[in-house]
């Protein structure tokens, strides 16, 4: 139901933007600037893709009851390893070269730092939310620290052109209109990564393990499960689609420095609970992430193309947040009341 509420949402939003979304402020003789390929998938659905990617990873941490705000600087780190090994390479390397160098050090420097998140919680048994807090701190720090602020790649260096022209920024069409191509391979990633989580959180054991987790623990270590291995899983995996995402960043821009991804904590924990992953674990799923995620960046794209001020968009992420847990716990207490009725 929350999946199917998200669409009608979406549906509403689109058909706005598709009769409002003109490029005056007037809506008059202008042009509707919504329904053309450069803004539907150069601009929605490229941005909505880094976030989806990362609500992806947020959902499973989410699912047990935890929370990741780590991963706008795990993000920043792993566009910026990325940046620092490419940069090293000819420009003009061929992909087979280029792309498993990319592939494994930017995904593998989130996939480590999800981990380190992880071990933390796990072994100091401290609240997640206080961990990724200052992890949040110590990554972006040491992005910070490893690149003095500077913007990677350095002048007189360049990211390989098989990891930028020819890959994420590669055009697939032109529109009609003339505005020049878009990319769409950030698109496909996003759908990979959805598709895996799907079928992880689905139809494997260690998936089913995720939510028993979250929706009981105690329950679910006196079956057996060794509630610390999956909770180091889902953080693993919230720093792997964090490294993905800044990857893709990294392709898709050509650059990478420290401030990469600052504020998209708010952001992607937004995507994930609009999506239906509740707070309070054991509900969540990588369909309802994406689809949230479209959600947030279609409210951002039709502050723009209402030409409203920018700084709506804060607004809107934040009571997003709040409207949501707020439904996810009436429709608890709904539950509840149907259930105690019934026996």
């Amino acid at each position: 139901m929350q999946e199917l509420g998200l669409l009608i949402v979406i549906l509403i939003l689109g058909t706005i933007l598709s009769v409002y979304g003109f490029s005056d402020a007037k809506h008059v003789g202008g042009t509707n600037t919504f329904l053309n390929a450069e803004n539907l998938v150069g601009q929605l659905a490229t941005y909505m893709a880094v976030y989806a990617i990362m609500a992806v990873g947020q959902t499973a941490v989410i699912i047990t009851g935890g929370i990741d705000i780590s991963v706008g600087s795990i993000y920043a780190l792993s566009a910026l390893g990325a940046a620092a090994v490419l940069q090293r390479i000819n420009p003009e390397a061929p992909a087979w070269q280029v792309l498993p160098v990319a592939m494994l050090v930017g995904p593998g420097i989130g996939a480590i730092c999800g981990l380190c998140n992880g071990i933390l919680i796990t072994t100091l048994r401290l609240h997640p939310f206080i961990v990724t807090l200052g992890t949040l701190s110590i990554f972006r720090g040491i992005a910070n620290v490893a690149t003095q602020g500077a913007t990677l790649p350095f002048q007189g260096q360049a990211i390989p052109d098989a990891f930028t022209t020819n890959l994420v920024q590669r055009y697939f069409f032109e529109p009609p209109d003339g505005l020049g191509g878009v990319q769409l391979t950030p698109l496909f990633i996003m759908l990979a990564v959805a598709v895996v989580g799907w079928f992880y959180l689905w139809a494997t054991v260690a998936g089913r393990e995720t939510y028993a987790v979250g929706g009981n623990e105690t329950a679910a270590k006196f079956s057996g499960i060794n509630v610390g291995r999956v909770k180091r899983r889902v953080y693993l995996i919230s720093g792997l689609t964090a490294g993905i995402a800044g990857t893709l960043a990294l392709g898709y821009f050509g650059t990478a420095n420290a401030d990469y991804g600052r504020g998209y904590e708010l952001t992607v924990i937004a995507a994930a609970v609009v999506g239906g992953a509740s707070l309070t674990g054991g509900r969540g799923t990588a369909l309802g992430a994406v689809l949230g995620a479209l959600t947030i960046r279609l409210i951002e794209n039709a502050i723009f193309k209402l030409h409203l001020n920018q700084q709506y968009s804060q607004i809107i992420v934040g009571a997003s947040i709040i409207l949501a847990v707020t439904i996810d716990r009436l429709s608890e207490y709904i539950r509840k009341r149907r259930l105690a009725a019934a026996n």
